[in-house]
Protein backbone atom coordinates (compact mmCIF):
# COMPACT_ATOMS: atom_id res chain seq x y z
CA UNK A 1 0.00 0.00 0.00
CA UNK A 2 1.08 3.65 -0.75
CA UNK A 3 1.52 6.48 1.20
CA UNK A 4 -1.32 8.28 -1.04
CA UNK A 5 -3.30 5.29 -0.34
CA UNK A 6 -2.77 5.09 3.33
CA UNK A 7 -3.59 9.02 3.48
CA UNK A 8 -6.88 7.93 0.70
CA UNK A 9 -8.13 5.61 3.15
CA UNK A 10 -7.27 7.71 6.58
CA UNK A 11 -9.89 10.80 5.24
CA UNK A 12 -12.27 8.48 4.49
CA UNK A 13 -12.47 6.44 7.82
CA UNK A 14 -11.51 9.80 9.68
CA UNK A 15 -13.98 12.05 7.58
CA UNK A 16 -16.74 9.65 8.08
CA UNK A 17 -16.16 9.24 11.68
CA UNK A 18 -16.28 13.53 12.35
CA UNK A 19 -18.95 13.93 10.21
CA UNK A 20 -21.47 11.56 12.25
CA UNK A 21 -19.70 12.53 15.87
CA UNK A 22 -21.11 16.20 15.07
CA UNK A 23 -24.37 14.65 13.46
CA UNK A 24 -23.80 16.30 10.00
CA UNK A 25 -25.68 15.03 6.83
CA UNK A 26 -24.15 14.69 3.90
CA UNK A 27 -25.82 18.18 2.68
CA UNK A 28 -25.33 19.92 5.63
CA UNK A 29 -21.28 19.26 5.44
CA UNK A 30 -21.95 20.35 1.67
CA UNK A 31 -23.09 23.54 2.38
CA UNK A 32 -20.53 24.24 5.35
CA UNK A 33 -17.47 23.56 4.05
CA UNK A 34 -18.84 24.66 -0.08
CA UNK A 35 -17.66 21.16 -1.06
CA UNK A 36 -19.94 19.25 -3.14
CA UNK A 37 -22.45 16.20 -1.91
CA UNK A 38 -20.87 13.87 -4.40
CA UNK A 39 -17.01 14.97 -3.80
CA UNK A 40 -17.93 14.10 -0.03
CA UNK A 41 -19.47 10.72 -1.01
CA UNK A 42 -16.68 10.07 -2.89
CA UNK A 43 -13.94 11.09 0.24
CA UNK A 44 -15.56 8.98 2.42
CA UNK A 45 -15.65 5.77 -0.14
CA UNK A 46 -11.61 6.60 -0.72
CA UNK A 47 -12.37 6.70 -4.54
CA UNK A 48 -10.60 10.24 -4.72
CA UNK A 49 -7.54 12.06 -3.21
CA UNK A 50 -8.86 16.00 -3.24
CA UNK A 51 -6.65 18.91 -3.53
CA UNK A 52 -5.33 20.75 -0.25
CA UNK A 53 -7.95 23.24 -0.78
CA UNK A 54 -10.71 20.86 -0.24
CA UNK A 55 -9.63 19.18 2.72
CA UNK A 56 -8.78 22.06 4.09
CA UNK A 57 -12.42 23.42 3.34
CA UNK A 58 -13.69 20.35 4.63
CA UNK A 59 -11.62 20.51 7.80
CA UNK A 60 -12.86 24.26 8.64
CA UNK A 61 -15.52 22.95 8.13
CA UNK A 62 -15.99 20.27 11.07
CA UNK A 63 -13.23 22.50 13.25
CA UNK A 64 -10.56 20.00 13.17
CA UNK A 65 -6.95 20.37 11.58
CA UNK A 66 -5.40 18.63 8.64
CA UNK A 67 -3.49 16.26 10.74
CA UNK A 68 -6.75 15.01 12.11
CA UNK A 69 -8.19 14.57 8.95
CA UNK A 70 -5.18 12.26 7.50
CA UNK A 71 -4.35 10.96 10.74
CA UNK A 72 -3.80 7.02 10.68
CA UNK A 73 -3.66 5.94 14.10
CA UNK A 74 -5.88 7.50 17.17
CA UNK A 75 -3.75 10.01 18.72
CA UNK A 76 -2.21 9.42 22.06
CA UNK A 77 -1.17 11.88 24.54
CA UNK A 78 2.25 12.85 23.34
CA UNK A 79 2.18 11.92 19.43
CA UNK A 80 6.12 11.98 17.92
CA UNK A 81 5.73 12.40 14.19
CA UNK A 82 8.76 11.14 12.33
CA UNK A 83 10.21 13.28 9.70
CA UNK A 84 8.83 10.04 7.00
CA UNK A 85 5.86 10.06 8.15
CA UNK A 86 5.53 14.17 8.22
CA UNK A 87 2.84 15.08 4.95
CA UNK A 88 3.97 16.64 1.90
CA UNK A 89 0.49 18.59 0.97
CA UNK A 90 1.72 21.25 -1.57
CA UNK A 91 4.70 20.79 -4.40
CA UNK A 92 5.61 22.46 -7.41
CA UNK A 93 8.04 21.24 -10.38
CA UNK A 94 10.27 24.32 -9.29
CA UNK A 95 11.08 22.61 -5.77
CA UNK A 96 8.80 24.40 -4.04
CA UNK A 97 6.69 22.53 -0.96
CA UNK A 98 5.03 22.84 2.26
CA UNK A 99 5.05 20.06 4.97
CA UNK A 100 2.79 19.81 7.82
CA UNK A 101 4.94 18.75 10.79
CA UNK A 102 2.88 18.36 13.09
CA UNK A 103 -0.99 19.23 14.65
CA UNK A 104 -2.83 19.36 18.04
CA UNK A 105 -6.65 19.78 18.98
CA UNK A 106 -6.30 22.49 21.84
CA UNK A 107 -8.54 23.83 22.02
CA UNK A 108 -9.18 23.94 18.08
CA UNK A 109 -7.03 22.78 15.73
CA UNK A 110 -3.42 23.81 15.65
CA UNK A 111 -0.97 22.95 13.56
CA UNK A 112 3.11 23.48 12.40
CA UNK A 113 4.00 23.30 8.63
CA UNK A 114 7.99 23.25 7.74
CA UNK A 115 7.40 25.08 3.85
CA UNK A 116 10.06 25.89 1.28
CA UNK A 117 9.30 28.19 -1.41
CA UNK A 118 11.85 27.94 -4.11
CA UNK A 119 12.65 31.60 -6.57
CA UNK A 120 9.44 32.81 -8.63
CA UNK A 121 6.80 30.43 -6.69
CA UNK A 122 3.74 31.31 -4.47
CA UNK A 123 1.17 29.87 -2.65
CA UNK A 124 -2.45 31.34 -2.34
CA UNK A 125 -5.20 30.58 0.72
CA UNK A 126 -8.32 31.65 0.61
CA UNK A 127 -9.35 33.16 3.92
CA UNK A 128 -9.82 30.86 6.83
CA UNK A 129 -12.70 31.07 9.66
CA UNK A 130 -13.15 34.02 11.71
CA UNK A 131 -10.84 33.94 14.25
CA UNK A 132 -7.83 31.68 12.65
CA UNK A 133 -4.14 33.18 13.23
CA UNK A 134 -0.89 32.43 11.82
CA UNK A 135 3.06 32.27 12.73
CA UNK A 136 5.57 32.16 10.57
CA UNK A 137 9.38 31.92 10.94
CA UNK A 138 11.45 32.28 7.70
CA UNK A 139 15.02 31.23 8.41
CA UNK A 140 15.95 31.42 5.36
CA UNK A 141 15.80 33.77 2.25
CA UNK A 142 13.21 36.66 2.25
CA UNK A 143 9.21 36.26 2.01
CA UNK A 144 6.28 37.85 0.52
CA UNK A 145 3.49 37.54 2.87
CA UNK A 146 0.71 39.55 1.20
CA UNK A 147 -2.44 39.57 3.24
CA UNK A 148 -5.72 41.03 1.93
CA UNK A 149 -3.78 42.35 -1.35
CA UNK A 150 -1.04 44.38 1.14
CA UNK A 151 2.29 43.01 0.43
CA UNK A 152 5.31 42.48 3.79
CA UNK A 153 8.49 41.63 3.34
CA UNK A 154 9.51 39.03 6.16
CA UNK A 155 13.60 38.60 5.54
CA UNK A 156 15.35 35.38 7.63
CA UNK A 157 15.52 35.68 11.16
CA UNK A 158 11.69 37.20 11.16
CA UNK A 159 8.74 36.38 12.32
CA UNK A 160 5.19 37.57 11.22
CA UNK A 161 1.95 36.57 13.32
CA UNK A 162 -1.85 38.15 11.72
CA UNK A 163 -5.21 36.86 11.27
CA UNK A 164 -5.82 34.31 8.32
CA UNK A 165 -9.34 34.89 8.06
CA UNK A 166 -9.03 36.98 5.09
CA UNK A 167 -7.35 35.90 1.67
CA UNK A 168 -3.18 35.16 2.11
CA UNK A 169 -0.65 33.90 0.06
CA UNK A 170 2.95 33.39 0.16
CA UNK A 171 5.47 34.39 -2.42
CA UNK A 172 9.63 33.66 -2.73
CA UNK A 173 10.82 37.00 -4.85
CA UNK A 174 14.28 36.40 -4.49
CA UNK A 175 16.73 34.48 -5.97
CA UNK A 176 17.19 31.77 -3.17
CA UNK A 177 14.90 29.54 -1.55
CA UNK A 178 12.42 30.62 1.37
CA UNK A 179 12.50 28.07 4.35
CA UNK A 180 9.93 28.93 6.83
CA UNK A 181 8.30 27.03 10.03
CA UNK A 182 4.15 28.35 10.05
CA UNK A 183 1.80 27.65 12.82
CA UNK A 184 -1.42 28.12 12.61
CA UNK A 185 -4.12 27.86 14.98
CA UNK A 186 -8.15 27.91 14.00
CA UNK A 187 -10.62 28.11 16.67
CA UNK A 188 -13.02 25.17 17.75
CA UNK A 189 -16.08 25.16 16.12
CA UNK A 190 -19.26 27.02 17.48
Amino acid sequence: MTDLDRLTLSLARNLKRLRTERQFTLDALAARAGVSRGMLIQIEQARTNPSVGTVVKIGDALGVSITTLLDFDQEPRVRIVPEAQAVRLWSTEAGSHSTLLAGAEAPGPLELWSWRLMPGDASDSDAHPAGTAELVHVSSGELTLTVEGEEYRIPAGTSAAFESDAAHGYRNDGDEPVAMVMAVSVPPPR
